[in-house]
């Protein structure tokens, strides 16, 4: 579906040695043999994982047995820190069988404990007992606080550029040579990411200081950051109270404009020229690449003093997308309009030159998009991110200017002050997506917008009193959004702890923070709670109900990523769970295969390089804490950017409009 081949020429980050497995204990029966005489039984091994971030009080909870024998009618508890019981049931159907060792999963729901504190689970099953970690039940606003803080947290700790935060990480300010870099044609490249021969220079320099970095290494890309500001934007705007000014804590106003600021350059509209990323992941046998090397950022600016092969590392090329004037690949076009778009709608009250700016941004990128693409450009080489769908984002970059036009008067230079005509543009889009060769194929995430895109495209027609002639209506809208949950219901079926995407596949985090997001759209756009329990697992499996007993966003919950492939957190950070970690960092998760692969400097993590997580991987998928594995253990800015947004909507489920 959305395989992140961009790791294949990677060696990686890492970070510290975490993973308290609190939720295993083994717990041993005894059995009698066929003559009667009693003998040592097998060990039973059994696990209960729940959603270690908490549970709100007014949603539905489920916590997941796994054992390797038959558990169907064991009674279980919900005890308080009091040790009263809290709740009290018998463990249901079994769910399927997880792997050879785990043979049985069941359901443990307590729906109705509601009231606020500390509890834990006990299966008991004899004279044994099986203890899982301790969680919380609170409103919702109290639960996600601190996950959304430190989502915030990561963003600020990737921060390039002299505006870098200081932090327990970051020390140094880095990269400093990008505020003057050169640019370059894109290079020529062979099936590994390599470029044949020497870079092009361009003969022109261009600020390309800030922006975050994207992953574990240092690269920066518009493809990813155009995606991430245009979210963190949505949420300042539709969650306020959450991810915008009225909160104290998870205030993202400050890291959506330092993002877009970064785009801003990238994009120069007097000459109409797109750029496309800062730095090289793979060079050749004679250019050593940012991913070849492992360092601190701020070592970057003298690397290797004057030595030739570790000239681009010293000052990283910039990549121009084609001759100035040229038709964009319209993937980018779609998301550069919102990302503006969305500036305009946030500013124009309170800076309205910026705003103006921004608007006129939007429409003009918005115009050279390239409606009959080939490959879709992304960054180089093409298989770091291989993103094939396009219709989507011009859906959304469509209705963002259609909003943006729509909110008051319009400032003067505008290309087109029409309002309907972006709305049109949206729906024609819209229905391309729907009925063109990747429709429900996806889920929200950064290769599939759509999932975001319908719902305010949907928002906008019903502003605009639901106008006739549009090539698109409300109804198919939502409809498109049901059908990609409906498949994720599907799949929920065919996986013992019910989450909605498959385990073995690259992005699985952030793919279930995305069908977070779209069950409650689809619930608030059609007055309903269809999706609404299916929602609350898959946060909760990406929290801790899985069958590794981890949450996958690191600082959220009791156990977490301690490995990262990731060099601040691994250089930088504890390698021990305790701070300065990376908090909000959120990992690939679990996948078909755990990489391999060492660069000099990084530091072995776990130290005694123990899988603690191997007996519980599955027959087809694994998950390995490793600073070695990054198709498991390395955070990207695009894999944390729909959490914040699932988060907020467990909060507030009616989100602010226009």
């Amino acid at each position: 579906m959305t395989a992140r081949p961009d790791h294949q020429p990677r060696r990686r980050s890492g970070i510290r040695d975490r993973l308290v497995l609190a939720a295993c204990v083994l717990v041993t029966l005894p059995v009698l043999s066929p003559v009667g005489a009693v003998e040592a039984a097998p060990a039973v091994q059994a696990q209960v994982r729940v959603d270690q971030v908490g549970y709100a009080d007014n949603a539905s909870k489920r916590a997941y047995l796994m054992t390797s024998a038959a558990a169907a009618g064991a009674p279980f508890r919900v005890i308080d820190s009091h040790g009263d019981v809290a709740h009290a049931s018998v463990v249901g159907a079994d769910q399927g069988s997880w792997s050879s060792t785990y043979a049985h999963v069941y359901a443990l729901d307590f729906d109705g404990v509601r009231r606020a504190g500390s509890f834990h689970i006990v299966v008991i099953d004899g004279s044994v007992q099986v203890r899982s970690p301790a969680f919380r039940i609170d409103p919702p606003a109290r639960i996600y606080a601190a996950a959304m803080a430190n989502s915030l947290s990561f963003y600020q700790n990737e921060r390039d550029g002299p505006a870098f935060i200081p932090s327990a990480l970051r020390t140094a300010a880095a990269h400093l040579n990008d505020a003057s870099a050169m640019t370059y044609l894109i290079p020529k490249v062979d099936s590994n990411g390599n470029f044949k021969g020497d870079l092009t220079a361009l003969g022109q320099t261009i600020d390309a200081a800030g922006g975050w970095w994207d992953a574990g290494d240092y690269l920066k890309f518009t493809e990813t950051i155009s995606y991430v500001v245009a979210m963190m934007e949505t949420n300042v705007r539709d969650f306020p109270n959450q991810l915008g000014p009225g909160s104290a804590t998870a205030n993202y106003s400050a890291e959506a404009a330092f993002g877009l600021s970064w785009l801003e350059h990238m994009w120069n509209d007097s000459t109409k020229t797109l750029y496309l990323q800062v730095g090289i992941g793979a060079g050749n046998a004679t250019t050593v690449s940012d991913h070849d090397i492992w360092r601190l950022p701020q070592a970057d600016d003298t690397y290797g003093g004057t030595n030739p092969q570790d000239r681009y590392i010293r000052n990283r090329p910039v990549f121009r997308a084609a001759a100035p004037g040229s038709l964009i690949s319209p993937n980018l076009a779609g998301r550069l309009a919102a990302d503006f778009a969305l500036c305009y709608q946030l500013d124009r009250v309170t800076h309205p030159v910026q705003a103006a700016t921004c608007l006129k941004n939007a429409e003009d990128v918005f115009a050279l998009a390239d409606t009959h693409p080939g490959r879709l450009q992304t960054v180089i080489p093409y298989g770091f991110y291989p993103e094939k769908e396009w219709r989507d984002d011009l859906e959304w970059g469509a209705t963002e200017l259609y909003d943006a036009l729509s909110a008051g008067p319009v400032p003067a230079g505008v290309p087109n002050a029409d309002p309907m005509y972006y709305l049109r543009k949206a729906a024609h889009w819209a229905h391309a997506y729907i009925t063109g060769p990747n429709d429900a194929t996806d889920t929200l995430n950064l290769y599939d917008v759509s999932g975001l895109a319908h719902f305010e495209l949907y928002r906008a027609i019903k502003r605009a009193g639901t106008p006739g002639g549009l090539e698109v209506t409300t109804a198919q809208l939502v409809g498109d959004i049901a059908k990609q949950l409906d498949k994720a219901v599907t799949q929920s079926g065919a996986d013992p702890f019910g989450f909605g995407f498959p385990w073995d596949t690259f992005d699985t985090t952030s793919h279930g923070a995305g069908l977070v997001v779209m069950a409650a759209e689809y619930d608030e756009l059609s007055g309903t709670d269809a999706f609404a329990r299916y929602g609350e697992r898959w946060l909760g499996n990406i929290l801790g109900a899985n069958a590794w007993g981890t949450s996958l966003i690191v600082g959220d919950g009791s156990t977490f990523p301690g490995c990262m492939q990731h060099q601040v957190a691994n250089l930088a950070g504890s390698l021990n769970g305790e701070p300065p970690i990376l908090a909000g960092a959120t990992v690939e998760g679990p996948n078909s295969f755990a990489a391999t692969g060492v660069v000099a400097g990084m530091r072995t993590c776990p130290a005694n390089g123990v899988d603690r997580f191997a007996q519980f991987n599955g027959t087809t998928a694994v998950f390995q804490d490793n600073v070695q594995s990054w198709s498991t253990d390395e955070p990207a800015l695009d894999l944390g950017a729909t959490a914040p947004m699932a988060f907020a909507w467990q909060i507030d489920n009616d989100p602010s409009d226009l």
